[in-house]
């Protein structure tokens, strides 16, 4: 295997050599989310919420998305290996693992077009062409942008966290000092009481919203957390990171939006920070971007493997997501960010049911992969097919889309309660027909 292909061990376990201490993994997970679409989501829940109906709606969203991050991440250390790889052993068998990379794929890759067009945004508005382009300065700066991205990228994990390590202590600094220059005339009284200056949010979307906001990065938490060295450190990784980014960034901008009746938080940073601030803000959306473009690449390299039997070179991955995000995000997707958001939050959660469900509780492929990791190899065999793992997966998603339309519950948590509840009994009463201990579907030993 060439070496730029091998870089980042996006079909292999991730060797205990190749393991990074824990404050390089830790800034990446600040750094996708602390980012300017978290104050987007915290602007919007202040704009149509109450303080404190805000508080709880990203309370209930944190949570969700602190014990799907935990626990998949955990896997991910232990075993050294990405989510969609992972996915393979841990409930979807190789099919399964293809249909699952390519939607982990089509999903980063989409967002990777919203950060994108904020990120063009953001630098049109600092650095106008119009003399000259006649309003062709945004499509120019997001081709710009969403290049520089991908070329980030194609360095690998560490220059991803060498990145967050600048950028993640500049944002937070220009944040809280964005805030207190709009704050500092109003009490925290004033502002924790305060109506909803927008239209009203009901509690059920706003928590979707938050789940939505970065289900998907929660659940590609494996694709970095691999990189740690055990599941205490994903532990303290997740809370810190979710904490720190989801609750304190979302408050505050949920503050902002009260004191300013806007949920437009590029006005806001450049209403208090000015031009240096707005660069700062604007630069830090590439960590989280970074992160987008990464777990795409890794998803699409996982799906083409399975499809094909053939490792597909990474940096060429690379190269082709990032073109296709900057286009989407020249076409302008940011139009439908909250649309995309609460499609996630519904989504893509049955996976992670599923996952944790096979992993952790049936424990179906732990034998198989306990021993291969003492050789630092992968199983020498993997299952074709699951079929009860897609079924659960289809009927999570349905489960999350009726309970939206109707406003039950929160869509997010209910397809991943369902999809792993459902996968558990299933798979308990086959195994109790077929008089097994546990269910094996037909294995192939083509691995990759």
């Amino acid at each position: 295997m060439a070496e730029n292909e091998d870089i980042d061990y996006s079909l292999s376990r991730v060797p205990d050599e190749a393991k990074q201490p824990f404050w390089r993994v830790l800034f990446i997970r600040i750094g996708a989310i602390c980012c300017v679409s978290q104050l987007m989501l915290g602007a919007a829940l202040g704009y149509g919420m109450s303080f404190f109906d805000a508080f709880l709606a990203t309370m209930l969203g944190s949570v969700l998305l602190q014990v799907v991050s935990w626990a998949l991440g955990t896997a991910a250390a232990h075993e050294g290996l990405s989510t969609s790889l992972l996915s393979r052993w841990a409930g979807f068998g190789k099919g399964g693992s293809a249909v699952f990379g390519g939607v982990v794929a089509i999903s980063m890759v989409g967002w990777f077009g919203v950060q994108n067009s904020v990120f063009g945004q953001g630098m049109s508005s600092i650095v106008p062409f119009t003399d000259f382009l006649g309003g062709f300065e945004y499509p120019l700066w997001a081709i710009l942008t969403g290049i520089g991205i991908t070329l980030l990228v194609v360095f690998g994990i560490k220059a991803i966290a060498n990145f967050a390590t600048v950028f993640v202590p500049l944002f937070v600094i220009v944040v809280l000092f964005a805030a207190w220059v709009i704050l500092q005339d109003h009490t925290i009284g004033e502002l924790v009481s305060m109506a909803p200056p927008g239209v009203p949010l009901t509690l059920g979307a706003a928590t979707t919203m938050v789940a939505g906001g970065f289900i998907a990065g929660a659940i590609c938490t494996p694709d970095y957390a691999r990189f740690l060295k055990n599941g205490n450190q994903v532990f303290w990784m997740t809370l810190i990171g979710t904490f720190v980014g989801e609750l304190g960034m979302n408050l505050l901008a949920v503050m902002l939006a009260h004191a300013t009746g806007t949920e437009n938080v590029v006005d806001l940073m450049m209403a208090t920070s000015g031009i240096v601030g707005v660069i700062i803000v604007v630069a830090s959306t590439v960590k989280l971007n970074d992160i987008n473009l990464y777990s795409s690449s890794l998803g699409l390299a996982t799906m083409l493997n399975a499809l094909f039997n053939k490792k597909v070179n990474r940096n060429a991955l690379v190269w082709a997501l990032g073109i296709v995000g900057t286009f989407l995000s020249v076409i302008g997707i940011i139009n439908y960010f909250t649309e995309f958001l609460v499609l996630l939050g519904v989504a893509i959660p049955p996976v992670a049911g599923i996952m944790v469900i096979d992993y952790f509780v049936l424990r179906r492929k732990r034998a198989d992969l306990d021993a291969s990791r003492a050789e630092g190899k992968l199983p020498s065999k993997v299952e074709k097919w699951n079929p009860v793992a897609i079924i659960c997966w289809v009927a999570g998603f349905a489960v999350g889309e009726i309970t939206s339309v109707f406003g039950i519950g929160i869509p997010g948590l209910n397809s991943l309660v369902l999809a792993g509840v459902l996968y558990w009994v299933i798979m308990k009463v086959y195994a109790s027909i077929k008089k097994v201990d546990t269910v094996q579907f037909a294995e192939t030993d083509q691995v990759l």
